[in-house]
């Protein structure tokens, strides 16, 4: 791969220690970024320069939490509540219509999507109903070219074996399988399990399966407290962690959260756990309230993630904007209460962009890696142009990127110093190769699943 130099860029490093550089240069070598200053030079004829004038250079975004195999059953969804028609319809029917095929066209274009709107690492969780599924659903990942936690959750063909006060285990081989012949030798790729919980199995299978992710090495991901049946509001027995309280650590994330009490999620942070907050599908659906203003509380930050794709964009900015401001009038909203006036605002521009990429890397245990513009980190990196009746003139690049901007406005995405989208397409052939059979799959799935839309 020869060295790629970004050019007279405003770079947004988000690393501490280097800051914001006005007309600086980013140089690449062998997908790593060696150099951040001004004036750089490269040290080979064939190097690749990429003009960044105009250009806000940032970290890709991490999206902590989607489901990408929903994407080609896109735009069914927006009127459900989960207790309501998402676990009847898509958990309980549609999970368990998915041959391999659908699983590889839903997670090769909601990959896709991530990379044309600015992601560059995502964790996928996915429920495979064989090996098969789980199998398709890593090809997606690897032939998209996204860098990927696949999330080996519980299978979707049978919602009350894996989902109601379950019993059974993840199926063990068939992780053990799929990581030894599709993952472990993918630099891109990651393995995670993902977790029921107390919430949706008995206690001795909540811990053994996360006692299964740490014999794997695995990051154990939970979706945990959300609506009223997990609420301790609601529901007297709700226990939260409950049996999993003393097994928690760095390697546990969990998803949601909206009902824990301050007291839990203080344990949890101390232990270092990390939560992924979905605002724009957790208000929709009925979830509750974000948990980010009680994990800032007990001294952490959330990662941003988007969810179900089958009802809202892949697009991480719209989560940025959306938890912030959300989270700002929640905090507002106290004060007015109290008969004050509001005369400063919480979390900051810099903050939700910082959920949505070193706190998203630090979520998926890859924060050595990517989340920030440092050399030694791997390169994935996103242009976004400041130039146009929509972004200029851009007074503070971080306020543009989390504000202004669209995802017309990035032009450039890198993963691991490949370029991936340039001057605002997609390069994989496969977007177009593969179009037809993925809108046929999607029409497919949602006749045979007898939906009235």
């Amino acid at each position: 791969m020869p060295e790629k130099l970004i050019r007279n860029g405003t770079v947004v490093s988000l690393d501490p220690e280097i800051g914001a550089l006005e007309g600086a240069d980013v140089l690449i070598d062998d997908g790593e970024i060696v150099e951040i200053g001004s004036g750089l030079t490269t040290s080979e004829s064939d190097a690749e320069v990429i003009d960044a004038t105009d250009h806000i250079v940032l970290p890709g975004f991490v999206d902590s939490h989607i489901h990408l195999a929903q994407t080609q059953v896109r735009g069914i969804a927006g009127d459900w509540s989960l207790m309501g028609e998402y676990f009847e319809h898509m958990l309980g029917n549609i999970t368990g219509l998915y041959r391999p095929e659908d699983t590889y066209l839903g997670g090769l274009f909601g990959a896709f999507e991530k990379l044309y709107t600015g992601t560059t690492t995502a964790l996928d969780w996915s429920y495979p109903n064989t090996l098969e599924h789980g199998e398709r659903a890593v090809d997606a990942l690897r032939d998209a070219g996204l860098r990927a936690v696949y999330t080996y959750g519980p299978p979707g063909d049978d919602a009350a074996k894996w989902w109601y006060e379950s019993d059974v285990g993840l199926p063990e081989g068939n992780i053990r399988e799929l990581y030894d012949g599709r993952i472990h030798d993918d630099d891109l790729l990651s393995l995670a399990l993902g977790l029921r919980g107390p919430d949706f199995c008995v206690d001795e299978t909540a811990r053994g399966d996360l006692e299964l992710a740490r014999e794997l090495d695995a990051l154990a991901t939970i979706h945990m407290g959300a609506a009223q049946w997990t609420s301790s509001e609601y529901n007297p027995d709700y226990q939260g962690f409950g049996v999993m309280s003393d097994m928690l650590g760095p390697d546990v994330n969990v998803a949601h959260a909206n009902h824990f009490t301050q007291e839990d999620i203080q344990h949890a942070v101390d232990a270092g756990v990390s939560f992924s907050s979905t605002p724009e599908v957790e208000m929709q659906m009925g979830h509750g309230i974000p948990v980010t203003g009680k994990v800032v509380e007990a001294g952490g930050r959330p990662a941003w993630g988007v969810d179900v794709c089958s009802n809202i964009s892949g697009d991480m900015g719209s989560q940025m904007r959306i938890g912030l401001q959300v989270h700002r009038m929640l905090e507002n909203q106290k004060l007015l209460e109290q008969g004050e006036e509001v005369t400063e605002v919480g979390l900051t521009a810099r903050d939700t962009l910082e959920m949505a990429t070193i706190e998203g890397a630090k979520a998926l245990g890859l924060e050595d890696e990517i989340g920030t513009l440092t050399p030694g980190k791997r390169a994935d990196v996103i242009l976004l142009d400041a130039s146009d009746f929509l972004t200029a003139p851009s007074h503070s690049p971080i306020q543009t990127a989390v504000f202004e901007a669209n995802p017309h406005h990035i032009d450039t995405v890198i993963v691991d110093g490949e370029v991936v989208k340039r001057d605002g397409e997609l390069l994989n052939p496969k977007v177009g190769e593969e179009f037809d059979r993925f809108v046929e799959s999607g029409r497919r799935l949602v006749e045979e699943a007898g939906l009235d839309l």
